[in-house]
């Protein structure tokens, strides 16, 4: 069973992503997320800890090539023996 998040996309709209990893990198947490895990063409989002707001952790995507490069290299490697069926 996955974890879930609840993102809230730039319209406002609540999507549930299920969490397939996550990692560190300089103290920042990241997670590797999609949003149908039954889906045949999984389309994986990266999401940044950005804060907290209460009991709730703040997540946002990242623009930044270069971190989102280092990251996406660090879930390929983490995942690399992953048997997703």
């Amino acid at each position: 069973m996955y974890d879930t998040i609840k993102v809230y996309n730039d319209e406002g709209i609540e999507q549930e992503f299920y969490v397939l990893e996550q990692t560190q990198l300089q103290g920042v947490s990241y997670l590797l997320a999609v949003e149908d895990i039954e889906d045949e063409e999984l389309e994986a989002w990266i999401f940044k800890q950005v804060g907290t707001d209460g009991d709730e952790v703040c997540y946002e995507t990242i623009d930044d090539e270069t971190e989102l490069n280092a990251i996406s290299g660090i879930f390929e490697e983490l995942l690399e023996d992953y048997d997703f069926e």
